[in-house]
Order: C-alpha cells, then structure tokens, then sequence
C-alpha cells in the first residue's frame, strides 16, 4: 500500500508527451518500409523510441490523406483556436463568480441598512411622542 504526498506535485515533474512532425513520421516510415527484414525494423523503432502501433497509426494516416494524414491533429488551428477559446471560457466563468459574489455581498449589505434604517426610523417617532406609563415597571405608586 503506497501512500501519496499531502504536497501537490511540482507540475514540472510530470512528463511531456512527445509530439512529431509530418516530416520526422515521412521519414520514419520510409526508413522502415525500406529495412530489409524484421531485425531491422526493431532497430529502427528501439533507435527511435517508438511502437510499432506508431507505425500501424502513421502508415493509416498515410494512406489515408497523404502528408495531412501525418499532421498532429493537437498542433492543428482549430485545435489551437479550441484552447484558447476555452481558456476565454475559464477566465470568463471565473469572473463571473467572483462578481456573482461581490454582488450577494452587496445585497446583504444593502438589506442590512435598510433595516437598520427602519428601525431608526422607528426609534426616532417613538422618541418624538410622550412616553407612556409602563405598568410593569419596578416602582409602582403607593395607595
């Protein structure tokens, strides 16, 4: 049984997943297209770092489009324009909710002073007329 850190992880620790370019999976199929037998082809995927579901997956995209097929669909425009849409969207919502709150926070205040007010009024008539005699009071007239 492992047990985690209560510290959160230094974002820098996680490991980036590798990207590749047109060119680089061009030239890789290629090289291991032309290797001459099985040893060969592992050579080249072990020299590279690669899987061979790699090649199954570039040589699809080939196949399929050409070099667009080969192209990052992450490094794409509309990909790109997605991100920063929805970063737009984050900073948006985040705004929202803080001014949401300064809002709920004003109400508050302003119901609070408008009681308060209320009941100053409220004092201040009473304070404007004759007081009346409280039956309760402590002392009480002698008979």
């Amino acid at each position: 049984m492992t047990s985690k850190s209560s510290s959160s992880p230094d974002p820098d620790d996680r490991p980036q997943r590798r990207t590749f370019t047109a060119e680089f999976k061009a030239r890789i199929l290629a090289e291991y297209d032309a290797a001459p037998d099985a040893a060969a082809r592992g050579a080249v995927l072990r020299r590279e770092r690669l899987y061979g579901s790699h090649i199954l997956d570039w040589r699809k995209a080939r196949d399929a489009g050409a070099a667009a097929g080969l192209t990052d669909r992450r490094q794409a425009a509309a990909r790109a324009a997605k991100k920063a849409e929805n970063a737009e969207l984050a900073r948006l919502q985040r705004e929202n909710s803080r001014l949401q709150a300064k809002l709920a926070k004003t109400e508050t205040a302003l119901s609070i002073m408008g009681k308060a007010h209320a009941l100053l009024e409220l004092l201040s008539e009473s304070a404007d007329t004759a007081p009346t005699p409280n039956p309760f009071s402590p002392r009480r007239s002698r008979h």
